[in-house]
């Protein structure tokens, strides 16, 4: 079965985004090899609003020849030529994509998604970019909801030269939400 990780960058303080959905704090740091990585994915899903930022970016080059999804319930037509507009459940559609042969789907930002797939016990890595920045407001990598315990260490790497701490947690299937069910 296919993995869902949510791989994301965020603050030390725990945000992906700034209040107005920008990321100019990200730091680029040239230890990363986004083309690798985007290589080990075949999907990306994602919400509207993280689709609009990275429709502005170099990114949009990298999903090319990938299945992109975007979940909206309010955009009427694709947002750009391959993409795919999905504006019913994402967990039943994550739910059916986890089953298709194929690479890892990368939950691409979004933390109001990542509440959604995770409650559903969909999510199967948790993956952060901590950057030594402090926004003290934003967009939250997890928005209020019930706890999740359990996780696994993975991997931990630090990033010498920008101070960037690479996380990734697995959360084993005992760990995960249980629809329904409060923690």
């Amino acid at each position: 079965m296919r993995r869902l990780r949510y791989s994301v960058a965020a603050t030390l303080d725990g945000f992906i985004a700034d209040p107005d959905g920008g990321y100019d704090w990200i730091i680029m740091d040239e230890a990363i090899d986004f083309a690798r990585t985007f290589e080990e994915f075949d999907t990306f899903v994602m919400g509207r609003k993280t689709w609009e930022v990275s429709a502005q970016t170099d990114f949009v080059q990298m999903f090319g020849g990938k299945e992109v999804i975007v979940f909206s319930r309010t955009l009427q037509s694709p947002p750009h030529p391959g993409v795919k507009l999905v504006n019913t459940s994402p967990v039943d559609t994550v739910r059916e994509l986890k089953q298709k042969p194929g690479k890892d789907i990368w939950l691409f930002g979004g933390g109001s998604l990542f509440r959604t797939l995770v409650d559903a016990g969909l999510v199967d890595t948790v993956e952060v970019g901590i950057m030594p920045v402090l926004l003290s407001q934003g967009i939250q990598l997890l928005p209020a909801g019930d706890r999740i315990t359990g996780l696994k260490l993975e991997s931990c790497e630090t990033l010498p030269k920008s101070g960037i701490v690479m996380l990734s947690y697995s959360i084993p299937p005992s760990a995960r939400p249980k629809p329904g069910a409060a923690s």
